[in-house]
């Protein structure tokens, strides 16, 4: 057998020495308490500012938008969750507990539209930094461009602890900031205006906003438990979902919520330009600061997209041939990422507002069918219950291709496709059949998860899970060598 369970590891480090590798009990040094400021940061930065502008853009009311934003919000973040509390149960990177529905190799398959996640946040990330920062500070939006891809990628190299500990600190800095502006626009500090007629509630404008916060949150379930891997096992499940479902939620409400103000109440077409404007009609600087602590935050979650991406690609060439994956590897890994999405975002020329509701739809539309194969196994098919050493060969209980989680996968992803409205992508857009009969109402990915999640159940239904508890006490037996160590 194959197998990536040995490997020096320890928190002591400058820069983290484990890669796609389980990590034993005894390098579990991760906190609970850590997981609410990683993900409230994680969302409290510039790319939540212009996910409000998108119902207004349609025509949304402030009311209407708030509303779909918070529903949205709040169904998003239950997946991804749920995908955390996998972290501590497991120690394993999520694409590598992945192998347990998709097979060794079949994993390739939600590698793949995983890494595209990660391609299009950096992308997308990098062309909204160089557009709001060169428009507030009127800096060379090349040279953002650079400093941003350089720091994202330097953060991920140094790893799993120092990218906890920059979140921190840059929420301890941040969040009086943006309390003392919110609290300025709420008392009407910030001035604003608007006709309220130009805004009133239609169901495309509403769902489209929903679906775009639903995506937000989604969007982090592919690495949500790279970043509880190392809280010890005993840590309890309800605990770690609770601290990221208020951790996230909470901080993208806010701001989703002020976004839609900035575009409503001052015509902000861009979520930094609007939220400088807004602070220093307050009083100067606080838009200064405010803007450039939100850019430092987005570049913040650059590294943290970086880092997932580089367990996804050491991920997918381990499942093609097994590899023992070293430090070197992950940051030569993370380096040629940050060169790929530089050039990319370098090539696009887009609004903000495009950008984000282009990029948040086709994740979204892309990760459901993914998400809901794997809860429906970890919560209702094996609940929990893994050989943890036979997801590093192939020759072990779930095999080299796994069939009923790439047919589910399938299915999800087909029966999206009719009731998909896709945003224009340069000269491109579609709006299948059924959405259009639905007045353009996107339901794609309610419709992709529900089938998703039915398939892989009713397919799941022949598992002989009394055969894998034999293989499961033998990777115990393993894993507990590997503590001992």
């Amino acid at each position: 057998m194959t197998s990536n369970l040995p490997g020096q590891g320890s928190p002591a480090r400058l820069i983290e020495a484990r890669s796609i590798d389980w990590v034993p009990e005894n390098e579990r040094h991760g906190k609970l308490w850590h997981q609410g400021p990683l993900w409230f940061l994680g969302n409290f930065q510039y790319f939540s500012i212009p996910i409000g502008f998108i119902g207004p853009s349609m025509g949304l009311s402030l009311e209407w938008t708030i509303l779909a934003s918070v529903l949205g919000i709040g169904v998003g973040t239950v997946f991804m969750a749920f995908h955390a509390s996998q972290g501590p149960t497991m120690g394993l990177p999520q694409m590598i507990q992945s192998r347990a529905q998709f097979g060794y190799r079949g994993v390739v398959v939600p590698l793949l539209a995983t890494l595209f996640t990660y391609v299009a946040f950096n992308v997308a990330d990098t062309v909204l930094l160089s557009e709001g920062l060169g428009s507030s500070f009127a800096w060379d939006p090349t040279l953002i461009a650079i400093l941003a891809t350089v720091a994202g990628a330097g953060l991920a190299i140094f790893g799993h602890d120092w990218l906890h500990k920059a979140f921190r600190i840059l929420l301890y800095v941040s969040l009086p900031v943006m309390t003392i502006l919110t609290i300025g626009v709420v008392s009407g500090g910030a001035g604003g205006s608007w006709d309220a007629t130009q805004y009133d509630f239609t169901w495309p404008a509403f769902m489209a906003q929903f679906a775009a916060c639903a995506a937000y949150n989604i969007t982090y379930a592919p690495y949500v438990s790279d970043y509880s891997r190392y809280l010890p096992t005993s840590t309890p499940a309800r605990s770690v979902i609770s601290a990221v479902f208020f951790g996230a939620s909470s901080s993208a409400i806010w701001l989703i919520a002020l976004g839609a103000w900035l575009s409503i109440a001052l015509g902000a077409t861009d979520g930094l330009a609007g939220l400088q404007l807004a602070g220093n009609t307050i009083f100067a600087p606080l838009g200064d600061i405010a803007a450039l602590l939100s850019a430092l935050a987005l570049t913040a979650t650059m590294g943290m997209n970086a880092y997932g991406g580089a367990l996804t690609v050491l991920t997918t060439i381990d499942s093609v041939r097994p590899i023992k994956p070293k430090t070197t590897a992950r940051v030569v890994t993370i380096l040629v990422l940050a060169v790929l999405w530089y050039l990319v975002a370098s090539f696009i020329n887009a609004s903000s507002v495009a950008t984000v509701f282009s990029a948040l739809t086709l994740m979204l539309y892309i990760l459901v069918p993914w998400t809901a194969t794997n809860l429906v196994d970890f919560f209702v098919v094996r609940r929990g219950h893994y050989a943890i050493a036979d997801l590093f060969t192939p020759n072990g209980i779930y095999g080299g291709w796994g069939w009923r989680g790439l047919t589910a996968f399938g299915i999800g992803l087909l029966s999206e496709i009719p009731f998909m409205v896709l945003p224009a992508i340069g000269d491109w857009s579609y709006i299948g059949p059924l959405a259009a009969a639905l007045g353009d109402v996107d339901i794609a990915w309610l419709v992709g998860l529900a089938t998703a999640s039915i398939a892989y159940w009713l397919l799941s239904r022949s598992l002989d899970l009394n055969a894998e508890e034999a293989a499961r006490r033998h990777s115990d037996e393993q894993l507990s060598a590997q503590n001992q160590k």
